[in-house]
């Protein structure tokens, strides 16, 4: 399949060259891929792109059936046409594409696509067309022509923390592989214990790690700051470590992947959530639960103990107090310990509770 979107890789080259992280230009890669299939599907081109396009492009990512048609298209064009680049990055890193697309989960495929994650993809369009125009570009349709979509305002919920505690330990119940057992006990204890997100996660090398368990990483927006392990993360993390005799520099490894050759190979976050979902299905966790659901119980609990907010946002690396406020307030038992603690008629109500009968 030929580039569809004139001048991509030199935007996509412009967002490295912004400081833009590998895993965000990877990020806008897809989506922009994406909206290539559907043009293909649509039997339109770039070039006559209309208000009406993107309407339809709505309508392709909200219906369920979108990623199977993306699926038929990779089974119909599944040699990538490489563009004649000789580049072996650019080369795998739209094979890793295919193989997203490809070993998506069946049971996802009549899903609609979540409202915030259509204008994701939608934003990506509008990125893409803003650098056309910055560089004197041909550029079909104005980016303010492009209107993101009304968004739904759902309650987030967490796992109650025995669930979630269920969930780090069943590596140990649920895996046969005893280096996968450890490994994966160790992942999952890392990300409950610190409220890292995958990615940085899966970013970490070991030169990052120390004896005090406290840990230097890089957020998003290039943004640093420190996370800490709990004694017994800094326990299965060491027995994990104990079983590595390699010299790959990442710190979470594949073992049936990472014995083709390949060096340097680490554990991708879609194994991680693939595996958070078969272990979640299996102890029967009836809340939608991921990787992300452990940052957000992370935060949610830490609240409930009476952590202060701002704690929580500098150990989250949020820029806005704000965007922290949503992970601690998610609570009901931390609503229900506030509306106990400080509605104005709960002392009232304590006080004739205490007070003597005099019928």
């Amino acid at each position: 399949m030929k580039e569809i979107l004139p001048y991509k890789e030199d935007y996509l080259l412009e967002l490295l060259n912004n400081n833009y992280s590998k895993e965000t230009v990877y990020n806008y890669r897809r989506d922009l891929f994406i909206f290539e299939v559907f043009l293909v599907l649509e039997k339109t081109t770039f070039e006559q792109l209309s208000k009406r396009t993107i309407t339809l492009y709505k309508g392709f990512l909200r219906n369920g059936g979108y990623l199977k048609r993306v699926q038929e298209f990779f089974k119909k064009y599944h040699e990538i046409d490489r563009i004649n680049s000789e580049d072996p990055t650019y080369v795998s890193e739209y094979e890793e594409l295919l193989k997203e697309f490809k070993n998506h989960r069946i049971n996802e495929e009549g899903a609609a696509l979540a409202s915030r994650s259509v204008n994701r993809m939608l934003s990506a369009i509008r990125s893409y067309l803003k650098f056309l125009i910055d560089f004197d570009y041909a550029c079909p349709l104005s980016p303010t022509a492009i209107k993101l979509i009304k968004t739904e305002r759902k309650e987030t919920q967490v796992a109650e923390l025995d669930d979630l505690i269920r969930l780090i330990e069943c590596p140990d119940v649920f895996e046969k592989d005893e280096q996968v057992k450890i490994r994966n006990r160790a992942m999952l204890e890392m990300l409950f214990s610190t409220g890292m997100r995958i990615s940085e996660l899966v970013s970490l090398n070991r030169s990052q790690l120390n004896d005090q368990g406290k840990i230097y990483v890089m957020g998003k927006g290039k943004k640093q700051r420190f996370v800490y392990l709990t004694p017994r993360a800094k326990e299965h993390l060491q027995k994990y470590l104990v079983l590595r005799t390699d010299d790959n520099p990442a710190l979470f490894i594949p073992y049936r992947g990472g014995r083709n050759g390949e060096k340097n190979k680490r554990i991708s976050i879609n194994y991680l959530q693939e595996k958070i979902a078969i272990y979640r299905k299996r102890l029967g966790i009836i809340v939608p639960t991921s990787a992300h659901s452990l940052r957000h119980g992370f935060a949610t609990y830490l609240a409930e103990q009476g952590a202060n907010p701002a704690a929580i946002q500098i150990l989250l690396g949020h820029e806005s107090l704000h965007t922290t406020n949503r992970y601690v307030h998610a609570s009901d038992k931390y609503a229900e310990a506030t509306h106990r603690q400080f509605h104005p008629l709960q002392q009232d109500e304590q006080e004739s509770e205490e007070s003597p009968s005099y019928g």
